[in-house]
């Protein structure tokens, strides 16, 4: 299902058109369409092998590809140095050398990108929380430290749009709850971002909407609270309620016509795509009381 390219062009940042992309007789994106606009976030999200990482490749001009993309207007084939001047990239691959400081690689790559004499780091540092850990050769980070390095270096020459190939991968809950605050800091701030992804919790965290790719096909394109609703998921609650309401929830919910059984201390309800609200809500009105759930 294509995205709805007629969008007002002025507020457009990103615009994909039958973005085609084939290794041999292998087709690893085929005929995507979608648009982003200014300020939003937009997930690729889909299993390994999906196309993901290939549309972002083709995003940034690294692979040929038939079709067309422009970005702030531009092509991103005929201008390409002007598109990377407004693009800051973060790849799932980091690749840094382990001798050097985070100082040094900063500097490093300033003047890569041509970054003015003088620029001033330390509010870059501040915005990514590296502030303690700028004297610290690479080898010594985290993986977290790590990829916040790559978000200060994309970020060195403040380009509007952001693209990220799984910036979380390789982190632990942690660091990867630490990253996605530092995202969201950016989307409010103004930021563009596409970003690839496999997981559901960092898509529906960050993305304004989300791009379901399968086999390099676009087949949902939807905001992260409709996609129970349009992809016909059914949703399972674990319940966990006082003794004396358990009873009173299984008899109540079974009123209703949902599935529902006796699961240890609680419950355990099968909802219909976005239905999960209204369990809690019934319960709640039905004056029994949930000390906790979880979903499945």
């Amino acid at each position: 299902m294509a995205a709805d390219t007629r969008d007002d062009p002025i507020t457009l940042v990103i615009e994909v058109r039958h973005l085609t992309k084939h290794f041999g007789r292998f087709t690893a994106v085929d005929d995507l369409s979608f648009t982003v606009k200014a300020g939003e976030a937009v997930a690729l999200w889909g299993a390994n092998g999906a196309g993901k990482t290939t549309a972002v490749r083709c995003l940034l001009n690294l692979f040929p590809f038939e079709g067309e993309i422009v970005i702030n207007g531009m092509d991103v084939r005929r201008q390409s140095k002007e598109v990377r001047r407004q693009i800051g990239f973060v790849p799932q691959e980091l690749s840094f050398h382990d001798d050097m400081t985070v100082a040094e690689t900063l500097i490093f790559y300033a003047r890569l990108k041509k970054v003015p004499d003088g620029f001033d780091f330390e509010p870059l540092l501040e915005q990514v929380h590296l502030t303690p850990h700028v004297k610290k050769r690479i080898g010594e980070l985290s993986g977290g430290l790590k990829q916040r390095l790559a978000l200060a270096v994309a970020l060195l020459s403040d380009p509007p749009i952001l693209v990220l190939d799984e910036p979380t991968a390789s982190l632990d809950i942690r660091s990867r709850e630490e990253f996605l605050f530092l995202l969201r800091s950016l989307k409010k701030s103004g930021k563009t971002m596409i970003f690839s992804s496999h997981h559901l919790e960092e898509v529906t965290a960050l993305a304004d909407r989300v791009l379901l790719l399968e086999g390099g096909r676009l087949v949902v394109d939807s905001p992260p609270d409709q996609l129970e609703r349009r992809l016909g998921w059914e949703t399972t609650l674990h319940l966990y309620l006082p003794e004396e309401g358990i009873e009173p929830a299984l008899q109540t919910l079974e009123g209703l016509g949902m599935p529902v059984s006796r699961n240890g201390r609680g419950i355990r309800v099968h909802a219909a795509p976005g239905n999960k609200g209204k369990v809690l809500r019934v319960l709640q009105e039905s004056g029994i009381n949930v000390e906790d759930f979880s979903v499945e």
